[in-house]
C-alpha cells in the first residue's frame, strides 16, 4: 500500500456526545461559509469498556495490518497477523460494531477496510458526561 500524502486521523472520544454534536454543527456552519475544515473523523464511544475493546493489543495489531497492507479478504488479514481465521473474523466483526472497520463485498469474500491512518484517543478526566457514561 502506498503511503498516504495526508494521513486521515480517527479521533476516538469517550462519552462526549454533546461536544461531538457541537463540533459537527460548527463544521457544517464553516462549510456553509465556504471555509476549509480539518479532515478528521470522530468516533464517540459510549463508555470506557468500549474504549478497552478497541484498544486491545490484538485489535490494534489487526488495525495496523489492515492500514499497512490492505488485505483482499478476512483470510488474507488472518495470514498477515498469523492468527486463526475464526479469531480474526470475530475481532473484525467487533471492530465493525465499534465503527472502525467496514467490509466491502469482493465476490464471495469480504474485504476489511479502515478509512484512517492514525488513531487519536481523547479521554476527558473532568467531563461529567464521560464519567457518567462509564458508570
Amino acid at each position: 500500500m502506498t503511503e498516504p500524502t495526508n494521513p486521515r486521523t480517527l479521533q476516538v472520544r469517550v462519552g462526549e456526545t454533546n461536544r461531538t454534536r457541537r463540533e459537527a454543527r460548527e463544521k457544517i456552519a464553516a462549510l456553509e461559509r465556504g471555509e476549509n475544515v480539518e479532515d478528521m473523523l470522530v468516533l464517540n464511544l459510549p463508555n470506557y469498556a468500549e474504549l478497552a475493546r478497541l484498544t486491545r493489543e490484538k485489535n490494534l495489531e489487526l488495525l495496523r495490518a489492515l492500514a499497512q497492507h490492505d488485505p483482499a479478504s478476512i483470510r488474507a488479514a488472518a495470514d498477515l497477523v498469523d492468527r486463526d481465521y475464526k479469531e480474526v473474523h470475530r475481532n473484525l466483526n467487533e471492530l465493525e460494531t465499534l465503527g472502525v472497520v467496514e467490509f466491502e463485498d469482493d465476490g464471495r469474500s469480504k474485504r476489511p477496510v479502515v478509512r484512517f491512518d492514525e488513531l487519536e484517543i481523547d479521554v476527558s478526566l473532568t467531563d461529567a458526561e464521560s464519567v457518567d457514561a462509564a458508570a
